[in-house]
């Protein structure tokens, strides 16, 4: 990831091999604000350019240019906010300056240089071009044999001389940083193929991060697994010549204040999905290595909530495993003992992730008695067709948890819309044979999965994160690359930064 500094400096006086400039379309028009300097400095050829390339100012587009060595920076990159009303959110910056960063990449710039727009809260700006450039300069590249593509070494943060030196700046920044490098550790698991980020694999990177942070850890194997109960975890593994792995990441304050009602976080973590004896489609599979993007958000998090220490206890669990066809594996019909006691009929080996889930998140609220619990989990295809590719889907009980998540998700700048946990459903979820079914029928898919996962919270609050669309993308969108996004972790942090222990 490439290191990140404030400055202080006029737009035309900063030094940078790209300078980033985010711009309005109402400041295009007009050639205002440092545009107008700039075109003073350039002799005109800044004003030529914005002519003959038609570059408005519209949101996502950019243009490069030579500033022919009469500034500081080599090249003066233009950055379109959208209009005026679009513009003002941190946001809006934090998209811009991704896309700066691959500019930069694409020009060779070995530096980059962002201004922070007038008129946005510096601290704010400063987090939100510091994340985006950060962000956008990500590119997974580690199995790449010939020439890997080019990034930005160093990014500066541009703001009004004297601002740089503010101590929110400065905390912003290190927010920032601390912030985006958990994003990359999260994306690179992501992105990882399934033969390298196996259970036990997966289970070492979270142990490592936690030891590296300061965090208590604890994974536990098979035996262990089946001790606690775990009867659909256990199931789920059987067709799999990978064990499974159930892990636990925390942070405990000293004193009194780590006695308090823990938050828990608990993330999906099946490495690789084929379906089980339910198969899925090849076209289906090949991205079934992201499936356990859930579990790299909640672990990632945890490195900057050690970083952040707050007053009060932090847990992260997943429950690692595969879910594959093998002869042994478990099988529609089948019937499954929940670490809680309760039984589940399978009816679809592909609903695997809710199976998992319900027994961690069971044994989490019997024994840590948390506050509240969130998991996050690329759960149900349901929500991609509801919500889109880019929009987490949100669903759990009426109270402060669901609240808490979408006001986190806000501030943080992803996209969570919330959906409902309607109690008709729920009879779909009734079995013949045994207290529920782990699935029900094919409308309101992702809602019948909330409801499932319901059963195991303990009445604990609760709320879920469906990121099956978000957590992958096929196309660069701002400050997202090809491939694992780190979505929901910079919802998660702001969760922990703004929670009220009891």
């Amino acid at each position: 990831m490439p290191t990140l500094h404030l400055r202080g400096a006029t737009p035309a006086a900063a030094e940078a091999d790209l300078l980033a400039l985010p711009v309005t379309e109402e400041e295009v028009k007009a050639l205002s604000g440092p545009l107008a300097d700039l075109d003073r400095r350039l002799s005109g050829h800044l004003a030529a350019a914005v002519r003959d390339e038609g570059f408005t100012g519209k949101a996502d587009a950019t243009l490069v240019l030579h500033t022919l060595g009469r500034l500081p920076a080599a090249r003066l990159c233009l950055v379109g906010l959208g209009t005026r009303r679009g513009a003002g959110s941190p946001e809006a910056l934090r998209v811009a300056a991704g896309h700066a960063a691959r500019a930069a990449g694409r020009a060779g710039a070995r530096s980059l240089a962002v201004v922070v727009p007038a008129g946005l809260d510096p601290a704010d700006g400063v987090r939100a071009a510091a994340e985006g450039a950060l962000l956008g300069a990500y590119r997974f590249d580690r199995y790449l044999s010939k020439q890997k593509p080019a990034r930005p070494e160093r990014v500066a943060v541009v703001l009004p001389r004297g601002q740089e030196r503010a101590a929110a700046a400065k905390e912003a920044a290190r927010l920032a940083e601390a912030t985006a490098g958990a994003v990359a550790w999260a994306r690179d698991l992501v992105n990882e193929p399934p033969a390298a980020c196996t259970p036990s694999a997966l289970a070492r990177a979270a142990e490592e991060l936690g030891r590296a942070a300061g965090l208590r850890v604890e994974v536990r194997g098979r035996r262990e697994i089946a001790a606690l109960g775990m009867g659909m975890f256990l199931g789920v593994t059987r067709g799999s010549a990978e064990e499974p792995r159930l892990v636990k990441l925390s942070w405990i304050p000293k004193g009194a204040a780590g006695k308090r009602p823990p938050l828990v976080l608990v993330g999906k973590a099946v490495t690789f999905d084929s379906g089980g004896l339910s198969l899925k489609p090849t076209e289906s599979m090949v991205t079934m290595n992201s499936d356990m993007a859930g579990a790299a958000a909640v672990v990632g998090a945890m490195r900057v909530v050690a970083a952040l220490a707050p007053p009060f206890p932090v847990h992260a669990l997943f429950g690692a495993c595969e879910n594959m066809p093998g002869g042994r594996a478990y099988k529609p019909s089948d019937v499954l003992r929940a670490c809680n006691g309760k039984t589940v009929q399978v009816t679809n080996t592909d609903a695997e992730g809710r199976l998992v889930l319900g027994d961690v998140l069971a044994w989490a609220a019997a024994t840590l008695k948390p506050a509240a619990l969130v998991d996050v989990a690329t759960l149900t295809g349901a929500c991609v067709v509801a919500l889109g590719p880019t929009v987490a889907g949100v669903l759990g009980p009426d109270g402060p948890v669901v609240e808490a998540v979408l006001e986190a998700a806000r501030r943080s700048g992803e996209e969570l819309w919330r959906l409902p946990l309607p109690e008709a459903l729920r009879d779909n979820l009734k079995s013949d044979v045994a207290d529920l079914k782990n699935t029900g029928e094919r409308w309101g898919g992702a809602l019948t999965a909330g409801l499932f996962l319901q059963e195991f919270t303990g009445g604990v609050p609760w709320a879920h994160l469906d990121v099956a669309g978000p957590s992958h993308t096929t196309k660069e969108r701002g400050y997202w690359s090809k491939g694992g996004t780190g979505v929901p972790l910079r919802t998660l942090v702001e969760l922990v930064r703004s929670w009220k222990p009891a």
